[in-house]
C-alpha cells in the first residue's frame, strides 16, 4: 500500500491556502509554527485515515531525510508524532516509534527554484541509508511540509525499492502543489516570504521558539562576510557555539562555500 495525504491543496498562485508568512518563519526555524501546523495537519489526517491507524499494530513515523541537522519538517514530524501517540493512547494502541533516513547532502544549491528533473538530478548524488529491518512490515508514515514536484517522494520510494523494504507507506504533507502549470519556484516564494535578508534572520534567531534547522544553517553559512559578521554580533555565545557544532556535524566545513564563515564562528 502506498497512499498520499495533503492538508492544503495549491491550485492558484494568487490564492495560497495557508499563511505564507507563518510558513516562511516555520521553514527558517520557528518551532511555534511547526507545532501549529502539526496540530492542523493531524486533525485533517485523522479524519481521513483514523481507521487505518487503528488497524495497524506497529507504526513508524519518519521525517524527510537528513544527516545531523534536522530539517524544518523534522520538527513538524515531531509534533505530529505527539498528536499521533495521544490518539493511539486514547484508543489503547501501541505508540508509534520514530526512525529516519540518513542523508549525506552533496550540494549547496537551493532547489526551491528547480523543476522535477533538475531536482532529481541534484539529489541523486546524495547518499541515503535506511534501517530496512527496523521498518519492514510496518505502517510507515513519511511526514513532510510540502510536495511541489514530488522529487523527494520519488527518491524515498527509490530508496525503499533499493533496500527491498516491504510494508505500508503513507506520505503526509502540510501542503501540495496540484496545479502543474504553476512553476515549482513557487516553493521559494513561500520559503522566503517573510525572510528577505539578514535583518529578519537576526530577529528570528533571538526568538524563544527558534531552533536551528538545515535551511537556516546553510543560509547563514552562505552569507556575505559583512552580513555574516553583523549576524554573529547579534548572537549569544551559546547560539554561536550551537551553530558551529551543527555545521561541522554535517561536514559543512568540508564544503568550500561554507569554510570561511565556519572558521569565523570558531575564531569569534
Amino acid at each position: 500500500m502506498n497512499i498520499r495525504y495533503s492538508l492544503h491543496k495549491i491550485n492558484k498562485k494568487e490564492n495560497c491556502p495557508f499563511n505564507e508568512e507563518e510558513y516562511s518563519w516555520f521553514k527558517f526555524g520557528d518551532k511555534y509554527y511547526a507545532e501549529k501546523f502539526a496540530a492542523e495537519l493531524f486533525e485533517g489526517f485523522i479524519k481521513e485515515h483514523g481507521e487505518l491507524l487503528l488497524s495497524k499494530e506497529e507504526i513508524v513515523i519518519l521525517p524527510s531525510p537528513f544527516l545531523s541537522i534536522p530539517t524544518a519538517s523534522n520538527f513538524l514530524c515531531a509534533y505530529f508524532k505527539k498528536h499521533l501517540n495521544s490518539y493511539l493512547f486514547v484508543n489503547d494502541k501501541k505508540s508509534s516509534i520514530e526512525s529516519k533516513i540518513y542523508r549525506n547532502q552533496t550540494y549547496v544549491t537551493d532547489y526551491g527554484n528547480l523543476g522535477f528533473e533538475d531536482r532529481v538530478k541534484l539529489i541523486s548524488n546524495d547518499t541515503y541509508y535506511i534501517d530496512r529491518s527496523f521498518i519492514a512490515g510496518k505502517l510507515c508514515i513519511f511526514v513532510d511540509d510540502i510536495k511541489i514536484t514530488g522529487s523527494h517522494e520519488h527518491t524515498i520510494n527509490k530508496i525503499l525499492n533499493q533496500y527491498n523494504v516491504e510494508g505500508d507507506f503513507v506520505f503526509v504533507y502540510y501542503a501540495e502543489l496540484m496545479n502543474k502549470e504553476i512553476h515549482p519556484n513557487i516553493e521559494n516564494y513561500y520559503n522566503y516570504f517573510a525572510v528577505k535578508g539578514v535583518e529578519e534572520i537576526i530577529a528570528l534567531v533571538n526568538r524563544k521558539s527558534f531552533q536551528f534547522n538545515t535551511r537556516i544553517v546553510k543560509y547563514i553559512l552562505n552569507l556575505e562576510q559583512d552580513k555574516f559578521c553583523l549576524l554573529l554580533d547579534s548572537m549569544t555565545n551559546e547560539r554561536k557555539d550551537e551553530l558551529f557544532h551543527l555545521a561541522i556535524s554535517n561536514n559543512y566545513h568540508q564544503i568550500t562555500e561554507y569554510k570561511y564563515n565556519i572558521n569565523a564562528i570558531k575564531l569569534d
